[in-house]
């Protein structure tokens, strides 16, 4: 029987989530309030199925996001709940959904899609390429302490979840409006994904506190953690668990960490999904002892070349042209101006590389010299990699600070 593709009902939105909620172990379909967190903010539409007859046996989701990139904004689809059961694996299900979902974006002329993988070999056969790397820590208190005393900024009182969305909006905005790889959050995404609490979430940890971190009444910093208390032999061997922490301003930040680091109590700080140019590494006396581990974060795919690679800002004058390969999307095959006037050209190519390799210089995550010493770009013209990477050149490294 063959396997059809298409948009989910709302009444089949649920169903359309039991594959990829089955690799989390569910055995049917999961509840609506288990899944607040895709249905109260994936629009109508967005969720692609595969069904065998009446059964759903795969789904892919996307999010709207309007995505930071070098430069500015751009509307970017957020890949999501992407899964096929085992029963219909290795029938190009999977190659169907992420087709009919590319096909989507583009008719939607999202110029972009961005997404966690679970498995990051899968994700290349379509086009995405790695994009931003992040990392975790597991530091001891008593190996936290910064190799120059700041100067505390602001107060800092703790909120509840309910009072919190407007108040750590507005920190969240400025963040993002110079991050490559963030994304504008709706007061809804707040609720229904950052500030939601439920029991399952937790892990057998402590509750979601927030402390913000106010400057002459102004938001200027906040922590999303959580206590996870413990005592062993007397003594306390609890852990900080931070969600998510952030600060407009450099001296926000700094604070705002002092304040996770200084809890009593507690015996460590975790934390993960931070950027890989984290200030941590700069600020702490033993940096070492951050314990920090790499790891692959954002996947991107240029769903439209010409419009993503004019969307973004260059650094300095020049340009420098690429020649793209792209099997899955073939209406991104030609050659590229990298510039002031990115777009087609008909001049000869300078560098060669697939759409996935383009991808990971993309959002600033990674250089062209890099991708050559991978052998994954082509130098055809003496210099080009220098002119590309100078003109492709961020002052921060991509970061995405959740999962979705």
């Amino acid at each position: 029987m063959s396997v059809e593709i298409r948009p989910a009902a709302p009444e089949e939105l649920l169903r359309a989530l039991a594959p990829i909620s089955h690799y989390f172990g569910s055995s049917g379909p999961p509840t609506e309030e288990r899944m607040q967190g895709v249905v109260r903010v994936l629009p109508e539409g967005r969720m692609h199925a595969a069904f065998d007859g009446s059964a759903i046996v795969g789904g892919g989701g996307a999010f709207e996001f309007e995505l930071t990139v070098p430069g500015g904004r751009v509307p970017a689809a957020g890949v999501t709940v992407v899964g096929v059961l085992p029963t219909h694996r290795r029938r190009g299900i999977l190659r169907d959904l992420m087709r009919a979902q590319l096909d989507d974006f583009r008719a939607r002329a999202e110029p972009l899609a961005v997404l966690w993988a679970s498995e990051g070999r899968i994700y290349p056969r379509f086009g995405y390429g790695l994009a931003s790397l992040c990392g975790d820590i597991d530091i001891r208190r008593t190996h936290a302490a910064y190799a120059r005393p700041i100067e505390w900024v602001g107060e800092a009182r703790l909120v509840p979840l309910g009072e919190a969305h407007e108040l750590l909006a507005g920190v969240y905005k400025r963040v993002a409006a110079e991050t490559p790889g963030m994304f504008a959050r709706t007061p809804e995404w707040w609720q229904a994904r950052v500030l939601a609490d439920p029991e399952w979430r937790r892990f057998g940890g402590g509750e979601e506190a927030c402390a913000v971190l106010e400057v002459d009444g102004r938001p200027e910093a906040y922590a999303l953690y959580r206590v996870n208390f413990a005592f062993e032999n007397g003594l306390p061997t609890g852990a900080t668990v931070v969600i998510e922490a952030m600060g407009a301003s450099p001296a926000a930040a700094a604070a705002v960490w002092r304040y996770l680091f200084d809890l009593d109590w507690m015996q460590r700080v975790q934390a993960f999904h931070l950027p890989i140019d984290h200030p941590l590494f700069l600020l702490l006396a033993e940096p070492a002892e951050l314990r920090f581990r790499a790891g692959d974060a954002l996947w991107l795919r240029l769903v439209d070349v010409e419009a993503a690679l004019a969307a973004r800002s260059y650094a300095g004058d020049g340009d420098v042209v690429v020649e793209v390969s792209d099997e899955f999307c073939p209406w991104n095959e030609g050659r590229y101006r990298l510039g002031a006037d990115a777009g087609h050209t008909d001049d000869a190519a300078e560098l060669r590389l697939d759409v996935t390799a383009l991808a990971s210089v993309y959002l600033g995550g990674f250089t062209f010299a890099q991708l050559a010493r991978a052998e994954r770009v082509e130098e055809v013209a003496d210099g080009a990699l220098a002119r590309a990477d100078a003109l492709c050149r961020t002052d921060r490294a991509p970061w995405c600070p959740e999962i979705f």
